[in-house]
């Protein structure tokens, strides 16, 4: 273990052996931190806090500060963060709220500068959240989600499977997966095509998305009336099905499309 002589650890805490931590950073009594992990200079890492193994944590991160919520009164709730993600300087992690809350970070996720996720936040696994991308409570963000520069992600939003958001957007309904949204607000677009490729999704899947996308978000149809009509054709591949089931279980309602503020 490399731990700078200007660093403060708890003995209380739970460290892998091969650790480094840089001068001026503190880790506080409850923090489990795993094998490979590196600690830049300046980070405070405290709370019920448990970071996987091979993380990366730059300079000036706070990681498990208690929640930005007036509702937290000093309950016992959590941080767990996965293995192999990049934390870059000063982004800021919450814990979850209320008894036994807790917040958590999936594998292999990049968190660009000054990124925030608050309270009771799932992030998945390969997301990548460019600098100031801010998650407010209880957002839900799926795997392989790419969130724009100082985007805001209201609470309680969930942001789909392989969707892309672009810079300064205001997010404040659910995102479907597979999807571009830009906006502020944030409106849909059309499909990640990139996205699906360079994940590997068979052409014939991308045509019945295309055909999918068309229906529900360019048809002048309401989305009641879209899905209706999905349902009737009976698309048979599966992330057609997975797109039209996250739209019927969305809580906040989908993000409209573009097309309704061109029309005005």
């Amino acid at each position: 273990m490399q731990v700078h002589p200007r660093a403060i650890v708890s003995k209380k805490a739970k460290l892998a052996k091969d650790l480094w931590v840089g001068p001026y950073t503190i880790i506080e009594d409850n923090v489990t931190i795993g094998a490979g992990v590196k600690i830049g200079p300046h980070c405070l890492i405290q709370g019920n806090t448990v970071i996987g193994k091979g993380c990366e944590i730059f300079a000036g991160a706070i990681i498990g500060s208690r929640p930005q919520d007036l509702k937290y009164k000093d309950e016992k709730t959590y941080l767990e963060i996965g293995d192999n993600n990049i934390i870059r300087e000063y982004c800021t992690f919450n814990p979850g709220t209320k008894e036994s809350g807790r917040t958590i970070v999936g594998n292999d996720n990049l968190f660009m500068a000054y990124s925030h996720v608050a309270h009771d936040c799932r992030v998945g696994n390969n997301c990548v959240i460019a600098n100031n991308g801010t998650l407010a409570g209880f957002v839900t963000l799926e795997d392989n989600v790419v969130v724009g520069g100082l985007t805001a992600i209201h609470q309680f939003t969930r942001i789909g499977y392989l969707s892309i958001i672009g810079g300064c957007s205001k997010v404040t309904q659910d995102v479907p997966p597979y999807s571009t949204c830009d906006g502020h607000p944030a409106r849909i677009y059309g499909l990640n095509l990139v996205g699906l490729r360079r994940k590997g999704i068979a052409a014939n899947s991308i045509k019945s998305l295309k055909r999918a996308f068309k229906t529900l978000f360019h048809s002048g149809l309401t989305l009641t009336h879209a899905l209706e009509k999905l349902d009737k054709e009976l698309l048979k591949e599966k992330e057609v099905s997975y797109l039209v089931n996250f739209i019927k279980n969305s809580s906040r309602g989908i993000a409209h499309s573009c097309r309704s503020e061109i029309e005005k």
